[in-house]
């Protein structure tokens, strides 16, 4: 599943060609994807200028000159796909910009979504208001608050879209491997010290998954075709038997947490 560096990459490369744009036409080749598309979709986007683009957790919103916001999550396969060669089958719903340009959203397995959200009151849309604060706007007390008294593993707490929003398995993964914290140890019992370590690592993995356009596993890539690096770069995830890059001498191990894969090192990370 596309999680945030691959939305923010998502949203960074359609903004080059959308921003400023007036959108010529729509066409929604499907009536839905994993749930029904806007009835109205046509008649509110054909003709509207895209006045900015941003994302939020795992979505990516495209904000209009008429007060509308198309929000997109990309489900478990889904990505923009710019000015392709050919419509593909799964090109779902395509867009097309004053200046020529066409993107069509590619989504074959249709677990993506497609909403048009009234811009004034989208931090008030249920998707939106359930959501907890960015990762890049939290700091190590704001964490210890959300994730007092809570039993459950820090892993399975840090997954948790109410308690910090945008994260997903891969990057926890790793977040948690550079702050050297167990995954199975119970979030609230995590020290304001370790969560010093962890919130910068979580920040930092992030960014370099941003900078590197992502991690490829699968389906993704971005807008303009190009694949994500970050994947190269993993120092546990999807690494079970292999040698832990920390040189404690420790060996990757593979667990499952709430049905997702864990990937720690039992040595270096208490």
């Amino acid at each position: 599943m596309p999680e945030l560096p691959e939305v923010e990459t998502t949203v960074r490369g359609l903004e080059r060609v959308l921003k400023g744009r007036r959108i010529a036409r729509i066409e929604a080749r499907r009536a839905d994807l994993r749930r029904a598309l806007p009835h109205d979709l046509g008649q509110r986007l054909t003709g509207a200028t895209v006045t900015a683009l941003g994302r939020r957790a795992k979505y990516g919103r495209i904000d209009t000159d008429r007060g509308d916001s198309l929000i997109f999550h990309l489900g478990m396969s889904g990505r923009w796909r710019i000015d392709p060669a050919e419509i593909e089958k799964h090109d779902h719903f395509l867009i097309e910009t004053d200046d020529g340009h066409v993107l069509a959203l590619n989504d074959p397995r249709r677990f993506g979504s497609l909403d048009l959200v009234v811009t004034a009151g989208i931090d008030n849309w249920p998707a939106f208001a359930a959501l907890g604060p960015e990762p890049f706007d939290i700091g190590p007390a704001e964490l210890q608050r959300r994730l007092k008294g809570r039993k459950a593993a820090i892993k399975l707490l840090l997954l948790d879209q109410r308690i910090i929003a945008g994260l997903g398995n891969i990057y926890v993964c790793e977040a948690l491997f550079r702050a050297r914290i167990n995954p199975r140890r119970a979030g609230g019992s995590v020290s304001l010290r370790r969560l010093g370590r962890l919130v910068p690592s979580i920040h930092a993995v992030l960014a370099e998954a941003i900078a590197a356009g992502g991690s490829s596993l699968r389906d993704f890539a971005s807008p303009d075709g190009e694949l994500g690096y970050f994947s190269k770069s993993f120092d546990v995830y999807d690494r079970e038997g292999q040698p832990c890059r920390g040189k404690c001498g420790g060996t990757v191990r593979r667990i499952v947490q709430g049905g997702r894969s864990t990937f720690y090192c039992p040595k270096c990370q208490r």
